[in-house]
């Protein structure tokens, strides 16, 4: 087998079987295949695409070209979440306690943000102490203990598609809907939960720009995982504007300890509600969605889901002091007002923009390794729909920099549009 021929007959549209994908992947991560030609295979791909089975055995061959996490141990139906990446998306802070709080085990790798999309681990990092690094045999002893633990990505788990992604990124291919779907799918079956629920954006912050795409991805997911063996659902959730008020990583915390004590915004909350359902269905701890949402809210009332997430955080060695007391989080030097510059209603709030804004503070990273200043952000105080008058801040910046937050001021003025 050449790795000629597979790109060969890619490139005039025929699909490749299994045992040319596995092929390809064994070669490819082993070395045996260099980048030039990887790459050429991928831009045949983006441009002809594969179906569902190529897509399937794809998925299967990175999910198996490294270490799989064996979560048997654990007792009961453990659950994962995934959400294809936003601007403010800090619902895993709060579905994660709120579902265990509801007796589905949340075992959970999540990753750091890279360019305008924020990372679940940065966010839990900025709580004092706190250590996302958990061997397996951690992981599973807390996920019997507590119902709940969350790692960051081992470098050990799907290699195939570490090297894939990195390559993806500087050859125009990330934006593929099979490629999307095999490297997410591939590490949700490596990280070995039983049942996965999607949350899959659409809109300005996200990677699907439409709905339609945002469907299609989440079928095709569904589709792979339901083949593997797991219990799948989706949510489409729009990301036209920051989910939230709160984009930063302790801004974000803070949001999110607010929203398990009943204080959260109406739009992050039923983002939330309508994934727990999907969890606790698929868990076995509701029969429906209706009964699913009067558990979950049970759970906030009752104060179950916060003591949930402060067992959480000092199991992982964070300060629950810094829960208890949001203004012992990581907190900016300068405030700084983004005054609306006429009285009118937000029609828009461009979302990219504004997580750009937040990685322009230092809240956010360009490349893997640059670091994360946990402090800064941006607090939105209008969102669309809402009413504002002329000076009233639509937004405050948290920066430690003032020429930097100054500047990030005027470009969120810039990034709201308001109607008379």
């Amino acid at each position: 087998m050449r790795i000629y021929d597979i790109i060969e007959k890619k490139r005039f549209g025929k699909k490749l079987s299994e045992e040319e994908i596995r092929w390809f992947i064994r070669h490819y991560t082993e070395g045996s295949i260099p980048d030039y030609q990887a790459a050429a295979l991928l831009m045949a791909i983006c441009i002809n695409g594969m179906d569902a089975k190529e897509t399937l055995q794809l998925t299967l061959a990175m999910a198996e070209s490294g270490a799989r996490m064996d979560l048997s141990a654990i007792r009961g139906i453990k659950a994962d979440k995934h959400s294809t990446g936003g601007v403010g998306d800090k619902v895993s802070l709060i579905l994660a306690p709120l579902v265990a709080a509801c007796g589905v085990p949340v075992v959970k790798m999540s990753g750091r943000g890279l360019g305008h999309t924020g990372g679940t681990i940065d966010k839990l990092e900025s709580i004092p102490g706190f250590s996302a690094v958990l061997t397996e045999e951690q992981f599973i002893r807390q996920g019997n203990e507590i119902g709940l633990a969350m790692t960051g990505q081992s470098a050990d788990l799907t290699p195939a598609d570490q090297k894939l992604y990195a390559l993806r990124d500087v050859t125009a291919t990330v934006e593929s809907i099979p490629l999307i779907a095999s490297s997410i799918m591939s590490k949700k079956l490596a990280a070995g939960a039983d049942a996965i629920v999607l949350d899959v954006k659409w809109g300005d912050g996200a990677f699907m720009k439409t709905r339609e795409a945002a469907q299609e991805l989440a079928d095709l997911m569904t589709e792979i995982g339901t083949q593997a063996g797991r219990k799948m659902s989706a949510v489409i959730s729009d990301m036209n504007q920051p989910l939230g008020m709160a984009v930063g990583n302790a801004l974000e915390v803070k949001e999110a300890i607010a929203a398990l004590q009943g204080n959260g915004p109406a739009d992050l909350m039923e983002d939330c509600y309508a994934l727990g359902e999907q969890m606790l269905c698929l868990g076995g701890a509701a029969d429906s969605p209706e009964t699913a949402r009067v558990l979950l809210g049970q759970a906030i009332r009752t104060g179950a889901a916060y003591e949930k997430m402060l067992v959480w955080v000092s199991a992982q060695g964070g300060d629950t002091g810094a829960i208890q007391d949001t203004d012992r989080l990581p907190t900016a030097r300068y405030r700084i007002p983004v005054p609306a510059d006429e009285t009118g209603t937000v029609v828009r709030i461009a979302c990219r923009q504004i997580g750009t804004i937040c990685g322009m503070l230092g809240g956010g990273r360009m490349e893997k390794d640059d670091r994360i200043d946990p402090a800064v952000g941006i607090v939105l105080e209008k969102k669309c729909g809402m009413r504002t008058e002329k000076g009233e801040p639509l937004a405050v910046i948290h920066a430690n920099d003032k020429k930097r937050g100054e500047e990030a001021a005027e470009m969120c003025m810039q990034a709201y549009q308001i109607e008379k």
